[in-house]
């Protein structure tokens, strides 16, 4: 005799799918042609990467917007190993530059390292020298206005074979990054795609059951390429925002769907006719999708504490490409698979198919858990020590902000980069000292800047040319400090802080009536980092509440909610202590490769933090969710667990497989952030799936027993999200008609 029970929310979007197929099917895609369409009419406003930041710099950034025209600067180095700038052959290489890039429309002014005065153009062997020109227009636009001048300053190296010629700069420094992202993207999912085709295809069996994960999973992806531009004009879009819809979509998308289809198959394989495996299905693991996918996007809402574009940007993402995926998950694959019924089997790859386990149950992470439950102590004790251990190398996490020395060697940017540093330290990157006052021409003023270079030239520190600009109205003087270090390293971050704290202080700052500080890039980065480091403990303050507050309301008990919050954080600083290991320590450079170690993106951080904190709750979810049907079917808490866990472990396997290798993908891109996400990502991803899901979370609820669903009275109030109990139809009762 079939149990009637009220059906939660995915159970019910579930059964309305189901009955009306063809609606929620081409609803679906008609939703995610109209998202992709729209996105590409309204167009994409992107974030403006010259807009003043926090801090220091960026109150000087606004004083200089105010007093000066700030057009984007380059610079083209010509190099000889043998010759001098008194050489003829010298001489026509720069001649030739400097003609070539001054009859440019994009070009408003070039100064060339060969006329009287800008003697500090040239190295001190005379075999270097910088030809400077400013890019016509704004600055926030000229990196779309910087290819002819690419070209030209290819063309001349061309013509002089014999000499380095190489440009660097703001515009054709963005340019060159943003190429390398697109082409990272690009390379992401074209590997990405086969690997959880392979994946799929293992888990599954049938080619149509691998396909339905993956196209549902694209098909949020592009609907989210569209979403994100319609809030883009108040919200603008981050760079690596489509990157991390394309990450996360690809891996919550594929995961859901596995969670559904692998039930609806064990269900299936209980005896229970397809209609009755389906509902059983939308109510359970449609029920840890929803819970999942909502504590993800709760997690990502922290982002938008941190008051950074940039972050905002990237929670909006992440946002939509997983509410998306949820609501995909949970309307149009019920309704394929009512449409598909057991065909969703077909099309089966020999062999593959036949080692497939329909009851999803694993026989090595059974074998695992049955010897944790014997011995939960011991088993505990082990898994908390190595998560600590992996952990440990965390206490010493440096940021470092990244630079022309963290990006890829390959880029033609960074090669000249590196060989301008060689021959003008400091001039690529320079600091910037501002002073602003009623007369910077006056004696006092003009003083103190003399006073400042010859402070900043006895550190060591700094070098020349130290060059000084004043606005028309002689209320603003931009003063270009050359300093040591590559910019974003410990060397440059030394050099700002004698800078800021002692050099401008005593020289410029005593002046009354002035206000002086200092910006540049590693001014900028480094007050940027600052930012996000006092932003930490409010967006993982509310991470941590809001999750807690899910996980209560939704297995209503207050030691499964604390004990999920416990093992995620274990997780998650674990992944810290890998990340450290590999970008600190160097562990597995070669391989990954890579070169530079000095510490790990401020970005990086935060972000593994809240994405990681939401998907590690989707495991946790489904398998609490099973052991907890287990238990109320009236199941002892040590059979229930051991149920849970083994009914889970090839769902939860194949999953954590799909999301390893896709984060594992981007471990093998260029750009070093990319590399760090990627690690950070699917170490934590393996070690949750593992050692926390398989050995440290059976052991603690062994050793907790029934206290694991511990609720006080007064905490009864609670809303409830009620699994629903799946229908105990007896497997030959005919079941309803399923609806055309």
């Amino acid at each position: 005799m079939a149990r009637t029970t009220r059906g939660n929310l995915a159970a019910r979007m579930g059964r309305w799918s189901a009955a009306h197929w063809k609606t929620a099917t081409f609803g679906w895609l008609a939703f995610v042609a109209v998202a992709f369409a729209l996105g590409g009419a309204v167009g994409t406003t992107t974030i403006d990467t010259d807009k003043p930041g926090p801090g220091e710099s960026g109150r000087m950034d606004r004083i200089l917007d105010a007093g000066f025209e700030q057009p984007a600067g380059e610079l083209v180095l010509v190099q000889s190993r043998s010759l001098t700038t008194d050489d003829p052959a010298f001489v026509a290489a720069v001649e030739d530059v400097v003609a070539r890039v001054s009859g440019l429309d994009a070009v408003a002014s070039v100064r060339s390292p060969l006329d009287p005065g800008n003697a500090g153009q040239v190295a001190s062997d005379g075999r270097s020298a910088l030809v400077e020109l400013d890019i016509r227009g704004d600055a926030g636009d000229a990196v779309d206005r910087i290819d002819p001048v690419l070209d030209a300053v290819a063309a001349a190296q061309d013509a002089h074979p014999g000499f380095f010629i190489g440009e660097f700069g703001d515009a054709s420094a963005v340019k060159a990054v943003d190429t390398a992202y697109g082409d990272d993207l690009g390379k992401a999912g074209l590997l990405s795609l086969p690997i959880t085709l392979a994946i799929l295809v293992v888990a599954f069996g049938a080619l149509v059951a691998a396909g339905i994960p993956l196209l549902l999973a694209l098909t949020a992806v592009f609907a989210t390429f569209g979403l994100l531009a319609l809030p883009s004009s108040l919200l603008p879009v981050a760079q690596p925002a489509y990157a991390m819809v394309l990450l996360i979509g690809l891996a919550v998308g594929v995961d859901y769907s596995i969670f559904y289809l692998k039930r609806e198959r064990q269900e299936r394989a209980a005896g229970r006719s397809e209609r009755a495996a389906l509902e059983a299905a939308a109510a359970t693991s449609g029920r840890s999708v929803f819970v999942s996918g909502l504590t993800v996007i709760v997690a990502m809402a922290g982002m938008f504490l941190t008051g950074n574009e940039i972050f905002a940007s990237l929670g909006v993402a992440t946002i939509l490409v997983v509410a998306v995926a949820v609501l995909g998950s949970l309307t149009v694959l019920p309704a394929l698979l009512s449409r598909l019924g057991d065909n969703v089997d077909r099309l089966r790859v020999p062999l593959v198919s036949r080692l497939r386990r329909d009851d999803g149950e694993g026989r090595i992470w059974g074998a695992i858990v049955d010897r944790v439950l014997r011995r939960p102590r011991l088993s505990a004790a082990l898994a908390a020590a190595l998560l600590l251990a992996l952990a440990a190398p965390a206490l010493g996490l440096r940021l470092a902000t990244p630079g022309p020395d963290t990006y890829p060697s390959s880029l033609e940017v960074v090669k000249t980069y590196k060989q301008m540093q060689e021959a003008f330290p400091g001039t690529a990157l320079p600091a910037t000292v501002v002073v602003k006052a009623p007369d910077v021409n006056a004696s006092r003023v003009q003083a103190a800047i003399d006073q400042l270079r010859e402070r900043a030239l006895a550190s060591g520190r700094m070098y020349e040319p130290i060059a000084v600009e004043v606005n028309a109205d002689a209320t603003v003087a931009r003063i270009t400090v050359p300093i040591e270090g590559e910019g974003t390293d410990a060397a440059s971050v030394a050099s700002l802080a004698e800078l800021r704290e002692t050099i401008v202080p005593e020289t410029l700052g005593a002046l009354p009536g002035t206000e002086a500080g200092v910006t540049g890039l590693t001014a900028a980065w480094t007050d940027q980092a600052d930012e996000l480091k006092s932003k930490l403990p409010p967006v993982v303050a509310f991470v941590l509440v809001f999750a807690f507050a899910l996980m209560l309301v939704a297995f209503r008990s207050l030691v499964v909610a604390a004990k999920a919050i416990l093992l995620n954080l274990l997780s998650v600083v674990a992944a810290y202590g890998v990340l450290v290991l590999v970008f600190q320590h160097g562990v597995g450079r070669g391989l990954l490769g890579f070169s530079s170690t000095a510490g790990i993106d401020p970005v990086v951080p935060l972000l593994l933090f809240v994405i990681l904190f939401g998907l590690s709750m989707d495991y946790h979810v489904f398998i609490l969710s099973r052991i907890r049907e287990a238990f109320d079917r009236g199941e002892k808490m040590d059979d229930a667990i051991a149920t849970g866990i083994r009914s889970t472990a090839g769902v939860v396997t194949s999953a954590a497989i799909v999301m390893v290798l896709v984060f594992g993908v981007f471990a093998t891109l260029s750009m070093l952030f990319f590399k760090q996400f990627g690690v950070g990502l699917a170490a934590a991803i393996l070690i949750d799936a593992t050692i926390v899901r398989a050995v440290l979370l059976p052991a603690a609820m062994k050793l907790l027993g029934e206290r694991n669903w511990y609720l006080p009275r007064w905490l009864e109030w609670l809303p409830r999200l009620e699994a629903h109990e799946p229908e105990t139809r007896p497997a030959g009762e005919p079941e309803p008609a399923r609806a055309a």
